[in-house]
C-alpha cells in the first residue's frame, strides 16, 4: 500500500488505540509514534448490541463495540477539522466492521485503506511490514 507523506494510521482493537504518522515518502514510509488520544468509549454505534441480557450476556463484546465507535468518532473529529488528511485503519476483523458503521463521508474520502489484522501491541517495523503487503 502506497502511503502519502503525512498519513495517519490508526491501530485498534477493541480496547487500545496507537497512532502513526508516516514521515517518509510513499514509496519509503517511516512511521512515528503520535500522541495517545483520549477515547469517549460511552458511545454505542446504532448497530452495536444493547445492555446484557440473558440472551446477550457478553459485557466485555459491547465494550469492545463502545470503544471502536468512540475510536471512529475521534477520527471523524479529527477528519473534519482538517488534522487529517489522509487515513489508513489496522484493526481486527470485528473491530473493523464495528468501526465502518460510524464512518462519515469525509472519512471516507480521506480514507486510502483499511487492514484487518489485529497489530496492536506490535512494533512499528511489524505494522509497516503489514502496511508494504497490504
Amino acid at each position: 500500500m502506497q502511503l502519502p507523506q503525512n498519513t495517519v494510521i490508526a491501530v485498534a482493537d477493541g480496547e487500545k488505540l496507537s497512532l502513526f504518522q508516516n514521515n517518509g515518502d510513499a514509496q519509503n514510509p517511516k512511521l512515528k509514534s503520535m500522541d495517545s488520544q483520549e477515547i469517549d468509549d460511552s458511545v454505542i454505534s446504532s448497530g452495536a448490541r444493547h445492555p446484557s441480557s440473558a440472551a446477550n450476556p457478553d459485557d466485555s463484546q459491547q465494550n469492545e463495540d463502545a470503544f471502536g465507535s468512540g475510536v471512529v468518532s475521534m477520527l471523524n473529529s479529527h477528519v473534519l477539522s482538517g488534522k487529517i488528511k489522509s487515513l489508513v485503519i489496522v484493526a481486527s476483523p470485528r473491530t473493523l466492521g464495528e468501526m465502518r458503521k460510524g464512518y462519515h463521508k469525509s472519512l471516507t474520502d480521506v480514507l486510502i485503506g483499511e487492514v484487518d489484522k489485529d497489530l496492536t501491541g506490535h512494533s512499528i517495523q511489524d505494522i509497516e511490514k503489514a502496511l508494504a503487503a497490504a
